[in-house]
């Protein structure tokens, strides 16, 4: 038997070789929301290197729905031929491609790390911003529109029309980004939604925009292929806010809605929060989501060795493991994870030559 890691899993028809995922990783590397060479070889690489699913970065659903002016999108058909490459290439090596579809809200319109801090100022670019209520995420952010009920229906249209482009593009895993801070979670967290009107004030009209995008995008989404949701299991505030009893409740009511996965990360709406980071830091709240609301979960957060990324899938505590930073210092994590676990895992043909058992033993120094 492989190790837990290494076993396959089942989405409704679609399996995954293991249960290591690529995490969605903003790159702030595209001119009008298009992929390029960079994202290629980025995600590219990280197929090569084993995952079994390969998430795409936060993907725009519209213009005003970017970070920054370097963000990725799936607002128009050219940018769907641009990404038709990147996943052919993906699953060419044996992964499945995801993408990660979002709207960042009042997080819009500022600039990518190394470019500046805060508000890109419409003269060089920037754009006004929307959100639940009129209220910015810090004081150098921008100050956002609060989104009357037209533009609520915009958000869901968009959603749902950037669905079909990834369909179009090849993917087979589309996650709906409902977490750290963005738009969908700005509507879930009393932090960032003060409405009085039935997207506001109680739990039930506060996740309802998240609902109504997930069950608009699973009305279109394949019925042999999941839809994942990712949610901030918590806002990690002393008082208030957006908590884990809140993640499982709203878990549980995306299950109902045509959701097969929850993607568990945490934060994101506070500028400033007492986070305790640590290894597997929010992989309880997976756990919680897993068991308590009945749905697929996985974990994120600080998974760095093979033996605690096992351990995770092997006690329940999720479904998959997403990596995020470890796979930046190295795409090839997987193969080597493997190799550390006693499993043996196929290499690409073209990197044979490097693999342990094709990897002859060194001579010692006379």
């Amino acid at each position: 038997m492989p190790p837990h890691l290494f076993s396959p899993i089942a989405l409704r028809q679609l399996e995954l070789r293991n249960r290591i995922a690529v995490s969605p990783m903003c790159m702030y590397s595209s001119q009008d929301g298009l992929a390029n060479e960079w994202h290629l070889v980025h995600l590219g690489a990280r197929a090569a290197g084993g995952a079994g699913l390969v998430i795409c970065e936060a993907t725009a659903v519209s213009p005003e729905g970017r970070i920054s002016p370097s963000d990725l999108g799936l607002w128009n058909d050219a940018q769907t031929d641009a990404l038709k490459r990147v996943v052919d290439f993906v699953r060419g090596q044996g992964a499945v491609a995801g993408v990660q579809l979002a709207h960042a809200g009042r997080k819009a319109s500022t600039w990518p790390p190394g470019a500046g801090n805060g508000a890109v100022p419409e003269a060089k670019g920037g754009w006004q911003v929307v959100a639940p209520s009129a209220i910015p995420f810090a004081d150098s952010y921008p100050m956002p529109e609060a989104l009357d009920h037209a533009g609520i229906r915009k958000v869901v249209d968009d959603f749902v029309a950037a669905a079909h482009r990834a369909i179009a593009a090849g993917f087979e895993v589309v996650e709906v980004h409902a977490a750290h801070g963005y738009l969908l979670h700005q509507f879930m967290s009393p932090f960032s939604n003060q409405r009085d009107d039935d997207y506001g004030g109680s739990f039930d009209n506060r996740v309802r925009l998240a609902r109504e995008v997930v069950r608009a995008v699973r009305a279109v989404w394949p019925d042999g292929l999941p839809v994942f949701v990712r949610l901030s299991a918590t806002d990690w505030a002393q008082e208030g806010g957006w908590t884990p009893d809140d993640a499982v409740r709203l878990a549980a009511l995306l299950r109902e809605d045509g959701a097969d996965l929850i993607d568990t990360s945490s934060g994101g709406t506070l500028a400033r929060a007492d986070i305790p980071l640590g290894p597997g830091y929010q992989t309880a709240f997976a756990a919680r989501v897993r068991h308590e609301a009945g749905i697929a979960s996985g974990a994120v957060g600080l998974i760095t060795d093979p033996a605690q990324a096992d351990h995770i899938i092997r006690t329940g505590q999720a479904d998959i493991v997403l990596l995020a930073r470890e796979l930046l210092r190295d795409p090839y994590w997987p193969l080597h994870a493997a190799q550390a676990l006693g499993h043996e895992q196929s290499w690409p043909t073209q990197y044979l030559r490097a693999a342990p058992a094709h990897t002859p033993a060194r001579k010692p120094r006379a």
